[in-house]
């Protein structure tokens, strides 16, 4: 007796100790600690980089070059007979001033090389004024992007709460099931001491004293598998949500209101989805898409400004320009047109898919609350068999108890009152997973 005093004192101490969550808790854990949340978040930051770059676009390209070059020899070479170059009136007026023997050193030609070495520097900024609304459809592009990741963050905080919440009431089924093995182990020990003091008083066979110990036998077979099961899924519970806990145990409502307050309208709450949103950013990226396709074919104009440096001529020479330029595609027309009819085409694919999943959109979120009213029927179902196989089990025992029945058949009714308690606990945990289908189809 002193022994059992210490196992039972020390069961309740871990019992006590050990961590309860409810389902928020699990929620937000899983919200703080899953791995796709934490991609999606990445994904976000590197979509606001991406708007961000894009926005640079609308300021001035400046850029600076430098170049020192040495040759082997001069860039610009040339030959030059100076006597050639000379006109006969300059002729003659140099042939009275001049030596015979300089003038007769004219006609040797004259090689002249220059731009062997220099240095050239230059800095540029060049001002976009016209590029066929490519920067400000990129820019939107991007804005674009960013919207879609922050959606898809949406998504993947949907999906894990949806998952998260799955295995909360997974457990919660099996705590309810822990339960129900606890309460028939109390009724077979109960049962078990009054057959036992019946057979020692000859009252009754001993048959009935061993179907009763096969039966304890079953049920702790039962909860063996059970005890497995709730391990498997807390580690996959605390796993999923980063808990570091595996011990802990869970709390929760087990009242069960109609559903119909959480009906929504369906039309309204399409616009809400994720999914739904998604598909309308994927026609925005499309159209913006086509009309990036057709600037790529239009003229684009930019002015600039530049300072250049350079010793090509020995001398250092710097100067200062204003220039504007702009660019016709002609050729590019050909292969354009071509660009701009698929981006089109791409366009009213994209609206098609939304009008056509926008359907089906609508289609699963009336599955899912037909999904709903029927589960919430099998629960109502399954708590007046829990109040039926309860008055079973009591008849049953009042009449074994006055000899009017068998062992067997008193066994049967509570085998009759397990099943009808696990159903319950499975229409309860269907009905919660029901309720979960319908808050995720219809965008929460």
């Amino acid at each position: 007796m002193k022994k059992f005093i210490t196992i039972a004192t020390l069961a309740s101490t871990l019992s006590l100790s050990a961590q309860t969550y409810t389902l928020e808790q699990v929620l937000d854990s899983a919200r703080q600690n899953n791995n796709a949340i934490h991609a999606a978040q990445y994904n976000i930051e590197a979509s606001k980089q991406q708007r961000k770059e894009a926005f640079t676009k609308y300021f001035p390209n400046v850029s600076a070059t430098g170049l020192w070059f040495n040759a082997n020899k001069g860039m610009a070479q040339m030959d030059m007979t100076p006597s050639e170059m000379i006109n006969p009136e300059l002729g003659a007026m140099l042939a009275q001033s001049f030596p015979v023997e300089a003038l007769a050193s004219l006609a040797n030609p004259i090689n002249i090389s220059m731009m062997k070495n220099g240095v050239i520097g230059s800095v540029m900024a060049v001002q976009p004024v016209f590029a066929g609304g490519q920067i400000v459809n990129g820019n939107k592009l991007a804005k674009v992007g960013e919207d879609v990741s922050r959606l898809q963050m949406r998504r993947s905080e949907n999906e894990v709460e949806k998952t998260a919440e799955q295995y909360f009431w997974q457990l919660a089924s099996l705590q309810e099931k822990m339960k129900t093995i606890q309460a028939v182990e109390a009724l077979l020990s109960s049962l078990n001491k009054d057959v036992s003091v019946a057979v020692k008083a000859g009252l009754t066979l001993r048959n009935d004293l061993l179907q009763v110990q096969l039966q304890q036998n079953d049920i702790a077979s039962k909860k063996i598998k059970l005890q497995n099961g709730l391990s498997l899924v807390r580690l996959l519970l605390a796993h999923y949500c980063g808990l570091r806990d595996t011990t802990f145990t869970i709390t929760y409502d087990t009242e069960t209101p109609p559903p119909l307050a959480t009906k929504k309208d369906h039309d309204h709450a399409l616009l809400g989805t994720a999914e739904y949103q998604l598909l309308g950013k994927q026609v925005e990226a499309a159209k913006l898409q086509r009309r990036m396709a057709v600037g790529q074919n239009l003229p684009s104009v930019a002015v600039g400004a530049g300072y250049n440096y350079h010793t090509l001529m020995d001398n250092a020479q710097h100067f200062g320009m204003l220039f504007a330029t702009v660019s016709i595609p002609i050729s590019d027309w050909w292969g354009g047109s071509h660009a701009v009819k698929r981006r089109k085409i791409e366009q009213q694919k994209a609206q098609e898919e939304l009008d056509d999943k926008a359907e089906l959109l609508k289609i699963g979120m009336q599955n899912a609350w037909n999904g709903v009213e029927e589960s919430y029927q099998q629960l109502l179902l399954s708590k007046r068999s829990i109040e039926q196989a309860e008055e079973n089990l009591r008849l049953n025992q009042d009449y074994y108890r006055a000899g009017t029945t068998k062992m067997s058949d008193l066994l049967d009714a509570q085998r009759l009152y397990q099943q009808a308690r696990d159903n319950h606990t499975d229409a309860f945990a269907e009905y919660q997973n029901k309720l979960l289908e319908y808050k995720h189809a219809t965008g929460y």
